[in-house]
């Protein structure tokens, strides 16, 4: 059998396939070639054609270790994936990058008005505040000076800012990367803030458009601005406009306001060593403000003339001139008082012209002479006395019987406190309201002569007394005014009727809330000092309201007139007769009365002290025909003083004042009533009696003291034409 012939060999049906597919196992040869099974040239055939060619099958390849050759191809694999891997997440990061920084730009720029709309702002209004002779007595507002060209500094004035600042102002686009990288490589070295990469452009667009808060929100804001800048206006033009809005300390803005503020000159006069000066203020302008820091100005100015040496802007002998040799002529810093006038008219500007937006004069009726003549006098009583008598403050007010304020100080130091003593201060005027009270007891029907009693009195359990704790009886009123005797006050202040009393001093000019009760005569409701001084002026302008005021004329800088004051309806507040009547009587408090120590050599004067509860004020309203001036002296905290009273430290400044005041000026008497009391009706009346003597006080009966009627009491006649004498000393001694 067939099965015998190969035993153990097994032979597998084929089911019919050919021989030739009987065999599918593959060889190299029937591979696909791969990027690294390129198939070799020859000149020699294969040894499978030479196998096939001879009918014999090939010796078989040795294949390469599996894991050795995996592991090289997976070794490729993973290079080849890597290096693509890195420059695709690259692309896609910087693609997302280059759209974070368009959100950004569009972010910030939608926070921005639109830049069709943008504008260089107009420069806040300057208001410029000038006395009677024309001279400049303050400025208010955030841009003082006015615009300088370009042109017209001196070169080395915009250079010397270029040099500190930005050194390459002229080729850069608005933000400079180097000086960027720079100040972020000094910073990191000083671990701190110690150098700032913003150009001119970036400082001009946050003083334009920008505040000053210190947000990347805003430096983004910055950097745009500063390219639109750039876009829209030359480099000359930028310059220019930073030098006319850069901040230089003390309220001063642009260089020209600087310039007049710490040289007393123009911008354009100023030399090397100032320019570098003003260009080294603006890194920390109210640090190294001059006229507080002249130790700091003069150490950076030094740096800012090296700065401009090393960019040859100067040269080397130039800066070392300028620092050895500064010629700066720096201002005090501005506390004056005439600062209290400043803000006073500030106050009432609304009420005159309303909003302004363009810078504007006004012009007023201070006289500059006059305030610091005020001003000093104030100063030097409170440096020499403050101490002795406890007093920490004063004010004065001086104005024309028209009204028109001539002086105003405040308070002693404006730096030190701004509080306006003169104007917003509301105190109780004590004794100096008296007049208010006798002026309608003599338009009820009293004269000057007419006698009231003079002795203890009691009201619902208050017991008022006078001064010197002295009662002298009978007393006419001219001497009852003159001693300041409170009792006498008191019982003429029930008789006419308290109601009656405010009414007379709202109708002279009082504006305060009065209260009407029987203290009302002592002066015990609280009154503003310029309102008191301007309800005396009626008595030195022959009866005629007034109201004070210090603006004349408003107009712009170009000159367009925006208010002028109109000359007023004058009211007869005061008869003529009453008011010769008050000139008499007040006149004697000069004489021989309270303020016998004031005095203004050939003019006729008159006033009234005034000493509040506890000495806590003290007061002198006096006045001539040419001048009403007013003097308070105390303490804020409303504290006592050591017996400061009216007719002593207030008396002292107001004569130190009054007597400058009226050098020069033609004399001229007060008013007196045609045909009715004046000083020489006084001294007649008073010659028929001889002098009063201190009386038993009466006893209050059930219905409470009444006066006796009028009687022409013993009036010596020297003592009513005030002269001097031993009676005169006794009655009107002491100060009240």
């Amino acid at each position: 059998m067939a099965w015998g012939k190969k035993k153990g060999a097994r032979k597998e049906p084929l089911f019919g396939l050919p021989a030739a597919l009987a065999d599918l196992r593959l060889t190299p040869a029937d591979r696909v070639p791969g990027g690294d099974d390129k198939p070799k040239k020859s000149a020699k055939p294969s040894a499978k054609r030479k196998s096939e060619d001879a009918g014999t099958e090939p010796p078989r390849e040795r294949k390469a270790p599996a894991g050795r050759s995996g592991a090289k191809r997976r070794a490729k694999s993973r290079g080849g994936f890597g290096l693509g891997r890195l420059v695709y997440w690259g692309a896609v990061l910087s693609l997302w990058g280059v759209i974070a920084v368009i959100g950004v730009v569009i972010y910030v720029g939608a926070h921005l008005p639109p830049i069709q709309s943008l504008e260089i702002p107009k420069r806040p209004p300057t208001i410029q505040i000038v006395g009677i002779d024309g001279s400049i007595l303050a400025q208010r507002g955030e841009m003082a000076g006015a615009n300088v060209a370009l042109k017209d500094l001196p070169p080395y004035l915009p250079k010397a800012f270029i040099a500190i600042e930005d050194r390459r102002f002229y080729s850069h686009f608005g933000i400079d990367p180097v000086g960027i990288l720079r100040a972020l490589v000094t910073n990191l070295l000083h671990r701190g803030v110690s150098q700032g990469g913003s150009t001119l452009t970036q400082q001009l667009a946050k003083n334009l458009f920008l505040t000053q808060e210190r947000t990347i929100r805003r430096k983004l804001q910055e950097v745009e601005l500063a390219i639109w800048l750039e876009r829209k206006h030359s480099k000359d033009e930028i310059l220019e406009l930073y030098l006319n809005r850069v901040y230089f300390g003390s309220g001063a803005y642009g260089v020209e306001a600087a310039a007049q503020k710490y040289f007393g000159k123009s911008a354009k006069a100023v030399t090397v060593a100032e320019a570098a000066m003003l260009a080294g203020l603006v890194k920390s302008p109210s640090r190294l403000a001059p006229n507080r820091n002249p130790e700091g100005a003069e150490a950076r100015a030094q740096i800012v003339l090296a700065a401009m040496a090393d960019a040859k802007f100067i040269t080397d002998a130039q800066a070392k001139a300028s620092i050895g040799h500064p010629s700066y002529n720096v201002k005090p810093a501005g506390a004056g008082t005439v600062n209290y006038v400043a803000d006073w008219i500030g106050e009432v500007l609304d009420d005159l012209v309303g909003q302004i937006d363009e810078s504007i004069k006004v012009e007023t009726t201070i006289d500059p002479k006059l305030q610091s003549v005020a001003e000093a006098a104030i100063i030097d009583e409170l440096a020499a006395k403050s101490v002795k008598f406890n007093v920490s403050q004063g004010a004065l007010v001086a104005m024309t019987p028209d009204g028109a304020v001539r002086a105003m100080v405040g308070g002693r130091n404006y730096s030190d406190s701004q509080y306006n003593r003169a104007v917003t201060a509301k105190r109780q005027p004590g004794s100096s309201f008296k007049p208010f009270v006798y002026l309608t007891a003599l338009e009820q029907g009293l004269t000057p002569d007419t006698m009231r009693q003079d002795a203890p009195i009691e009201v619902k359990g208050w017991r008022p007394e006078n001064y010197t704790h002295e009662y002298f009886g009978a007393v006419t009123l001219t001497q009852a005014l003159a001693m300041s005797l409170n009792t006498v006050a008191i019982r003429l202040g029930l008789e006419v009727g308290p109601k009656n009393v405010v009414r007379t001093a709202h109708r002279l000019g009082i504006s305060s809330k009065l209260e009407p009760n029987a203290s009302i005569a002592l002066g015990t409701s609280e009154v503003s000092m310029v309102e008191l001084v301007g309800a005396y002026a009626p008595f030195a302008n022959g009866g005629l309201a007034v109201a004070p005021h210090v603006v004349t004329r408003i107009r712009t800088l170009g000159g367009k007139l925006l208010y002028m004051r109109q000359p007023e309806e004058r009211n007869q507040v005061v008869d003529p007769r009453y008011v010769g009547m008050m000139n008499a009587m007040m006149r004697e408090t000069l004489v021989s009365g309270t303020a016998k120590k004031a005095e203004i050599p050939g003019w006729p004067a008159a006033g009234k002290t005034g000493t509040s509860q506890d000495y806590r004020d003290a007061w002198f309203i006096g006045y001539t025909a040419s001048l009403v001036t007013g003097v308070w002296l105390g303490n804020d905290d409303n504290s006592p003083t050591k017996k400061a009273t009216g007719g002593g430290l207030p008396v002292e400044v107001w004569s130190r004042f009054m007597k400058t005041a009226h050098e020069g000026v033609p004399v001229a008497a007060l008013p007196s009533a045609p045909g009715g009391w004046g000083l020489s009706n006084l001294a007649q009346a008073a010659s028929q009696v001889s002098p009063p003597t201190p009386a038993a006080p009466p006893q209050p009966n059930a219905g409470g003291y009444r006066p006796p009627p009028p009687t022409r009491a013993n009036v010596r006649p020297e003592a009513a034409a005030g002269l001097d004498g031993w009676l005169m000393d006794r009655l009107f001694g002491g100060n009240r």
